[in-house]
C-alpha cells in the first residue's frame, strides 16, 4: 500500500552507508544535499573516495555510538552478514538495506539476530544498467517508488527512521510484506530483465549485417540486458522461487503464441497481440496515476554541435509540455531523431512551431 502519513525529512543523526556503488552513492548524494551527515564505507576504499568526491559524504569514520541510521547497499550474497555486523557495530542505529529481494535476508537473520527490532528492509525502485559510484545521481530517487518492508519485530521508531530516509531522497513510500514484495518484483522487474536478456542473447547468433537494421525498439527491449551479470545472478538466485513461477507462466504463453503462428487462419495471434496492448495500458503513468496515451512528435536533427540545444529552446518557447523524450540515431546518415511525447491536444501546436522554424517532422 502507498504510505500517506506525513513524515519529516530531518536527519535522525549521523548516517553510515555501507557500499558506495550506484545506489549507495546516490543515496549519499541525496542525503548530503538534504543536509544529512553521511559517512561512506566500502570494501573497495577507492569507491568510497570517488563517491565522497562526488558529494555523497565523507570517508571519515563515524563514532559508532553516535550513528542513528545505517544503509547497507551491498550485493545480495553478502547482505545478511553486513546487516548483522551493522546491528552489532552501531548499537543505537536503525539498519536498513536497499536489496531487491527481502524475504531471504530476513529469514537468514530471524533466529540468529537478537537486535532485529532495529532492522527494517527497504528497496528503492530506481537504478540503471550502469554500476559504480561514477554513475551516482542525487536525483535518482525523485518521485520513484521506495518500498519499505517492516516485519513483526520491527520497532516503530526504526520504521519511522527509514520513512525519513525515503522522504529525504524525495521518493514515494510504499509499505509491503516481504513475501508480497518479492513476488511483485519477480513480476515487474526480474522477469522483464530475463526477457531482455533472452532477446539480447539471440543477437549473438545473427549476421552482423542484420544488426544494421536495428531501430530504437530493439535498443529499448535490450537496454537492461547490459546490467552486471554477477549482480543479477545473485538477485535471481535469491528470488528463484517467485521468478520460476513467472517463467513457467511465460512458457505456457509462449506455447500459445507458437500455436497461433502455426495456425494463422485463426484469430489467436491477434488475441495474443491485443493482450499485450492491454497489459501496457495497466502500467501506471506519471506519479503513479493512470497512464495517458501520448502523441509522439519525431523531429529530424543534424548530428552537429548545438542542434539539440536549439531544438529544446524552440520547444520551450512553444509552451508545450513534453512528457518524455527519446533519441534514435540513423544507422547510415549523420542525423538523429528526437521523439517528443506530448498531450494529443497540443501535438498540432508543437508541430506547427517546429516546422515554422525549418525543422523536419517525420510522418
Amino acid at each position: 500500500m502507498t504510505e500517506s502519513r506525513p513524515i519529516t525529512a530531518e536527519p535522525p543523526g549521523p548516517t553510515v552507508i555501507i557500499g558506495a556503488g550506484l545506489v549507495g552513492a546516490s543515496v549519499g548524494c541525496a542525503l548530503t544535499a538534504a543536509g544529512w551527515p553521511v559517512h561512506l564505507v566500502d570494501a573497495k576504499a577507492s569507491h568510497a573516495r570517488v563517491a565522497a568526491e562526488l558529494g555523497a559524504g565523507t570517508v571519515t569514520p563515524a563514532v559508532p555510538e553516535d550513528v542513528r541510521l545505517v544503509v547497507a547497499a551491498v550485493p545480495p550474497r553478502v547482505l545478511s552478514g553486513v546487516i548483522s555486523d551493522a546491528l552489532r557495530r552501531y548499537p543505537n542505529a536503525t539498519v536498513t538495506d536497499v536489496g531487491s529481494v527481502k524475504a531471504g535476508v530476513l529469514h537468514s537473520l530471524w533466529d540468529s539476530e537478537p537486535e532485529l527490532a532495529r532492522y527494517v528492509g527497504s528497496h528503492p525502485m530506481a537504478g540503471s544498467q550502469h554500476s559504480g559510484p561514477m554513475t551516482a545521481r542525487a536525483d535518482l530517487f525523485v518521485d520513484r517508488t521506495w518500498v519499505i518492508t517492516p516485519h513483526r519485530r520491527s520497532a516503530g521508531p526504526s520504521v519511522d527512521t527509514v520513512r525519513t530516509l525515503v522522504a529525504a531522497c524525495h521518493a514515494r513510500t510504499v509499505i509491503m510484506d516481504v513475501d508480497d514484495h518479492d513476488a511483485a518484483v519477480a513480476r515487474v522487474s526480474h522477469l522483464p530483465h530475463l526477457m531482455s536478456v533472452l532477446t539480447a542473447g539471440r543477437l549473438n547468433d545473427i549476421p552482423a549485417d542484420d544488426l544494421l537494421l536495428a531501430g530504437q525498439g530493439l535498443r529499448d527491449v535490450t537496454r537492461i540486458a547490459g546490467s552486471d551479470p554477477g549482480l543479477w545472478e545473485q538477485i535471481l538466485g535469491s528470488n528463484s522461487g517467485a521468478v520460476l513461477s513467472e517463467l513457467r507462466q511465460v512458457h505456457d504463453q509462449l506455447q500459445v503464441l507458437i500455436k497461433a503462428l502455426e495456425q494463422p487462419e485463426t484469430d489467436e495471434l491477434r488475441t495474443v497481440l491485443s493482450h499485450g496492448v492491454t497489459g501496457t495500458r495497466r502500467i501506471p503513468g506519471k506519479h503513479g496515476r493512470v497512464a495517458v496515451a501520448y502523441s509522439r512528435v519525431v523531429v529530424q536533427i543534424p548530428d552537429e554541435p548545438g542542434a539539440l540545444g536549439r531544438l529544446f529552446a524552440l520547444v520551450g518557447e512553444s509552451g508545450v509540455n513534453v512528457e518524455d523524450i527519446a533519441i534514435e540515431h540513423d544507422q547510415v546518415r549523420e542525423v538523429g531523431y528526437l521523439s517528443l511525447s506530448v498531450d494529443p491536444a497540443t501535438e498540432a501546436d508543437l508541430v506547427g512551431a517546429i516546422t515554422a522554424n525549418g525543422w523536419t517532422v517525420e510522418p
